[in-house]
């Protein structure tokens, strides 16, 4: 039998044309949709989202409210985003009949509430205001992992079925600098979990991340305790270092032995909270409460990488524990946590503006596409340029339901969506142009 041959007419070539486009947008448009926010600040921990075509202005009311869920519970934690998914941490979910601690997990695309499972009691230490979840989890493949305030290490996988955990405070000895409880997000690097327990034994420690079985130590001498920073990676002359900053200051830890290669010390202060920014071969750090920010050089000589000072803390960089963004040459933050954002050049520590805007009290911050997005504690929401010439705010709205606890989660912005953690309640903005 003869094999026959279909002979390409015009109109099947423009067929063909029209289905390899339309596939090859679809996969495009599907590789975008797998775009991850696996942990706080993003998978690379600078809260800059890679997003583009963003709205520039936002209307009288906000942008476009998509949907918002009940169930997250009370706490300040963030949400990580993987996978179609997302989770959060917190106290007395409405999803559940009790006042206790739970990992939750929804649908990304519309909010609904999947699973929840139990970490342990509600964290009720001090005042009103400083209680509750604050560690956002860390999403790694199959694998979700979360520190709770008192210290207990968990891994679940993402159907919500425990895997493993931890307690920081006796295996580790793990100590906090102050009295609000643990709210890293632990680190995962290729086969490590890396998480700071705190205190002069093991400031640092890398655990198996399938097992928690623990591969390396780091000790500080005389370490006050965690604090609150999580984090960054960065890699000088070949070394791979990993960089925190614990109740003492910062420390430049080797990722593949733990060798303690440096430190910056401070003078102790209430609470150490932001993550430090890494450009290269720098390290940017800010500590609150009036103590400044301050720009270190790192240095490889060899395996060897020791830190230069650029400029010793400046205290008006100062940042309590909303966050910096680096944009450009430019730092961007809250004053403290006055309310007040400024603008400032990365290598001088020179301020280029400083403005209020339409929210008060302390200010969390993550940018993309040229602006900042700008939260403020009393619940405004605000779109600001990313301009070091000036103050330049182009929208601000209420998010529903503030106003009861401060608005201390950080907003997150992944696939022209903004969401929004208020208590309870996940909210998901459009601000897709």
């Amino acid at each position: 039998m003869k094999q026959l041959h279909m002979i390409p007419t015009s109109t099947t070539v423009l067929t063909w044309i029209v289905l390899f486009y339309f596939f090859q947008s679809a996969t495009l448009t599907s590789l975008h949709a797998d775009n991850n926010w696996p942990t706080f600040r993003g998978s690379d921990r600078t809260a800059v989202a890679p997003d583009t075509d963003l709205l520039k202005q936002w209307p009288d009311v906000g942008p476009e409210l998509v949907w918002q869920t009940a169930g997250a519970g009370r706490g300040y934690a963030g949400i990580a985003i993987s996978g179609g998914k997302f989770f959060t941490l917190g106290d007395a979910p409405s999803t559940q009949n009790d006042a206790d601690e739970y990992l939750s997990c929804f649908n990304l695309t519309d909010g609904k509430h999947l699973w929840s499972a139990k970490t342990g009691v509600a964290w009720n230490e001090g005042k009103p205001t400083w209680q509750s979840s604050r560690s956002t989890p860390t999403v790694d493949s199959d694998r979700v992992y979360v520190i709770t305030p008192s210290g207990k290490l968990f891994c679940f996988n993402t159907n919500g079925e425990a895997q493993w955990q931890i307690d920081l405070k006796s295996e580790f000895d793990g100590k906090k600098a102050e009295q609000w409880g643990y709210s890293e997000s632990v680190l995962i690097d290729g086969d490590l979990l890396i998480c700071t327990p705190g205190g002069p034994q093991n400031t640092m420690v890398a655990l198996n991340k399938l097992t928690g079985k623990k591969v390396w130590s780091t000790s500080r001498d005389g370490d006050r305790g965690a604090g609150h920073s999580s984090i960054v990676i960065s890699e000088v002359g070949g070394v791979r270092v990993y960089v925190q900053m614990t109740g003492s200051g910062a420390m430049g830890v080797r990722a593949k032995d733990g060798e303690l290669l440096w430190t910056f010390d401070i003078d102790k202060t209430t609470a150490v909270i932001p993550t430090p920014i890494i450009r290269d071969d720098l390290v940017f750090i800010s500590v609150g409460y009036k103590r400044g920010g301050a720009l270190l050089r790192q240095v490889a000589r060899g395996e060897k990488v020791s830190a230069e000072t650029v400029y010793e803390l400046n205290t008006k960089l100062s940042n309590k524990h909303g966050g910096v963004v680096l944009i450009g040459d430019h730092i961007y933050g809250d004053s403290d946590d006055k309310g007040t954002p400024f603008c400032a050049d990365l290598m001088t520590g020179e301020i280029k503006w400083k403005s209020r805007g339409s929210g008060k009290k302390s200010a969390s911050i993550a940018a993309a596409d040229g602006h900042l997005y700008i939260r403020y504690s009393d619940g405004t929401m605000t779109l600001v340029e990313a301009n070091p010439e000036s103050f330049v705010e182009k929208g601000s709205f209420k998010v529903p339901g503030s106003g009861d606890r401060p608005s201390w989660a950080h907003p997150i912005i992944l696939d022209g969506k903004l969401y929004l953690r208020e208590g309870d309640k996940i909210l998901c903005y459009n601000i897709k142009s």
